[in-house]
């Protein structure tokens, strides 16, 4: 067996932020080994099956730590029991220690009693014993150590020693990311939010890992300090992206812009973030080109960075729409929240479609039967009819003959001949312009 114990080097003070950074730890190498439990105020994982799949110990330790640093930095031990990591971890603050199967007795003898748990308890008088080391307290006597100090401590030192199994409680991921963060004091502005939704983002990122699967959004609560004067209810806050991510560092983007133009009703005492449409997320190999690996945010992230601040009808991408009529193959959406649809098999006849539509319709004059465009126009192809929305109504009803037309001060221009002209109209319109 191969364990690897894991702890931050500073805990933070407040009992609820040390439980949230430990649970982060162990959901992040979670991606390393199924064999995951948390002793005392540390996070121990069994790898002796993913050393080959990592490449080695060294390999595997290199990629804990950068996985782990993102929280805080941690102190590492490695050995061949749960406990002896444990002990040496505790030996060993600031670097990283470990020991092999052939000497782990004599690691492990030399080690101070306060490195076990189970002696920790006992340390005043196993002193006045004469005991300084765990191999001093493994010379006792085994009956006399289990009449006076219980058979705990013999357990655990066998356990230590690799003379008795060891078995924990694995760490299980939740089926569903939802967690609760109160805060020491009250939130009087929106943005005093963001720290709390940084460290359950952190919990966010870990958990996703973990699954190796993204989230299409979060959703943000808050709770509001009850007192007299605020009756108010508790508010919530949707983030959505267009496709699946894990990038959390993008999410807090998108929640801070959003919180930025959000008035509270009162005081804030605590928030819970929950994750909205997790999917599997495929991650496709890194290119070793250069010009591959460019960093910062995609074009999406930062149209929905500029959605969220400007607000999404101000921020709109074109749809193609199933449609003959020129005027309706296209529409405007919100460019934040909608991806582009399946691709639309073109009509043959489309390709002869100049690429600037006009947004209203030229009326041409008439000479002789030859529509005019700064002088008369010369027919080259055509007609192309089109008569579609007649299921919308009268004014929705298109009836046309397309041609392409030449112009010797203009070029090639698109036109059209109604099929049904009005009283009073030549019949003949300008509808877009070839390049």
């Amino acid at each position: 067996m191969l364990w690897i114990a894991l702890a931050p080097q500073a805990l933070p003070e407040d009992a609820a932020e040390a439980e949230a950074l430990l649970q982060a730890l162990a959901w992040a190498v979670l991606q390393f080994s199924p064999r995951v439990c948390r002793l005392e105020q540390a996070v121990l994982l069994e790898v002796e099956a993913s050393v080959r799949l990592f490449h080695g110990q060294r390999q595997l330790l290199r990629q804990v730590q950068q996985q782990t640093a993102q929280w805080c930095a941690c102190s590492l031990a490695l050995a061949p029991t749960a406990l002896a990591a444990l002990a040496l971890l505790k030996q060993r603050s600031n670097t990283l220690v470990g020991c092999s199967p052939h000497t782990l007795q004599a690691r492990l003898d030399g080690l101070p009693m306060h490195c076990l748990a189970a002696l920790a308890a006992h340390l005043p008088t196993l002193q006045r014993l004469g005991c300084r080391s765990m191999g001093q307290v493994r010379a006792l006597p085994r009956s006399g150590v289990s009449r006076r100090f219980g058979a705990g401590v013999l357990d655990a030192l066998d356990r230590a020693y690799g003379l008795k199994p060891e078995l924990y409680p694995w760490v299980a991921l939740p089926e569903q990311f939802r967690l609760r963060l109160e805060f020491s004091g009250r939130i009087e502005l929106a943005q005093g939010m963001l720290f709390g939704v940084q460290r359950l983002l952190l919990q966010l990122k870990a958990w996703l890992q973990a699954r190796q699967s993204g989230v299409i959004g979060v959703r943000l609560h808050w709770e509001h300090d009850m007192q007299p004067r605020s009756e108010a209810a508790a508010g919530c806050m949707e983030v959505c992206t267009a496709e699946a991510t894990r990038d959390t560092a993008h999410l807090a983007k998108l929640l801070a812009e959003h919180l930025a133009h959000t008035p509270l009703a009162a005081p804030v005492v605590a928030i819970t973030l929950e994750a909205l449409g997790v999917e599997r997320l495929q991650t496709s190999s890194q290119s070793l080109l250069p010009e591959d690996r460019l960093r910062g945010e995609s074009l999406q992230q930062f149209i929905e960075r500029v959605s969220a601040r400007l607000g999404p009808q101000q921020v709109l991408r074109a749809q193609a729409v199933a449609d003959h009529r020129p005027q309706r193959m296209q529409t405007w959406a919100p460019a934040s929240t909608t991806l582009p649809g399946k691709s639309i098999t073109p009509d043959p006849a489309q390709a002869s479609h100049p690429p600037w539509i006009l947004r209203q319709p030229q009326p041409l004059a008439v000479q002789n039967h030859r529509p005019l465009y700064q002088g008369p126009l010369h027919l080259l192809a055509g007609p192309e009819r089109i008569e579609a929305g007649w299921w919308e109504g009268a004014e929705d009803l298109t009836r046309r003959d397309y041609f392409i037309a030449h112009s010797a001060q203009s070029g090639l221009l698109w036109i059209y001949r109604e099929r049904a002209p009005a009283r009073g109209s030549s019949g003949w319109f300008l509808h877009g312009l070839y390049g």
